[in-house]
């Protein structure tokens, strides 16, 4: 809800924050998908709630995603700012925007 947030109160610095958490949530993703690899991996009968697992983690990342993009959206509305897909995203705060 961060994301619907920073948009309603058109708030950069909450926007960025949400931006700054996504390389988080793909790390957690990430994680969790190797683990309940090497969980299949040793034990078959794992595998069916594993896979199920392993769909909920990339849904919930997905979300993250779109959050990521009302953001995104967000800094440029407010800022006229894109930040979109850059090499490093770079903190409001580090250009002194509000």
């Amino acid at each position: 809800h961060d994301a619907l947030d920073s948009y309603v109160s058109r708030d950069t610095l909450a926007a960025q924050k949400v931006l700054d958490r996504d390389d988080a949530l793909d790390a957690v993703d990430a994680k969790v998908f190797r683990d309940l690899l090497d969980s299949m991996l040793q034990n078959a009968n794992t595998t069916g709630p594993a896979l199920n697992l392993i769909l909920i983690a990339r849904h919930l990342e997905r979300v993250g995603d779109h959050a990521t993009n009302i953001a995104e959206d967000v800094i440029f509305i407010v800022a006229g700012r894109d930040v979109r897909h850059p090499a490093r995203r770079p903190s409001l705060t580090e250009h002194g925007q509000s």
